[in-house]
């Protein structure tokens, strides 16, 4: 299958490991898995950060294997709600930076392109989102505002 915004084709990746059970190897139990990730969004960490961390400083290959729940369930569970999805968000710092940057440069026609296209994925994944109902049916991403939002 072609790229959406590049006419080739993708390049082929490494596959996760497709477990069924908890490696034997793992030392934390499911309520101490959970009462770390807590600890971690406490501390402002991003679903990917605490992700990360948890494989990397924990040892917990999988949260979901481990827990039988995702982390955006988790986190849900305990009080945290996210105003906008995360993915969301690191796109629209990208789109804002991208903003600031042609500001000063205005003749970089490739971030130029760049901002094009990062605004057309922030479009196409509010409308996502908007089906699955975490943003309101009137949410419309503006640049403008956009800045405001990430303050």
């Amino acid at each position: 299958m072609a790229r959406i915004y590049a006419r080739r084709r993708g390049e082929s990746g490494s596959k996760k490991v497709v477990r069924y059970k908890v490696p034997e190897w793992q030392s934390l139990k499911e309520n101490e898995i959970i009462e770390t990730i807590i600890e971690l969004k406490k501390e402002e960490k991003s679903r990917a950060e605490i992700g990360l961390t948890l494989r990397d400083s924990y040892g917990v290959p999988s949260i979901r294997l481990a827990t039988n729940k995702k982390l955006q369930k988790i986190l849900l569970g305990s009080g945290f709600k996210e105003e906008y999805p995360e993915d969301l968000m690191n796109l629209i710092k990208k789109a804002i930076k991208l903003r600031k940057h042609l500001n000063r440069n205005k003749k970089d026609l490739h971030n130029k392109r760049s901002l094009q296209l990062t605004e057309s994925k922030i479009r196409r994944l509010g409308k996502y989102y908007i089906r699955k109902k975490e943003l309101p049916k009137n949410w419309k991403y503006k640049p403008a505002e956009a800045e405001l939002l990430v303050r």
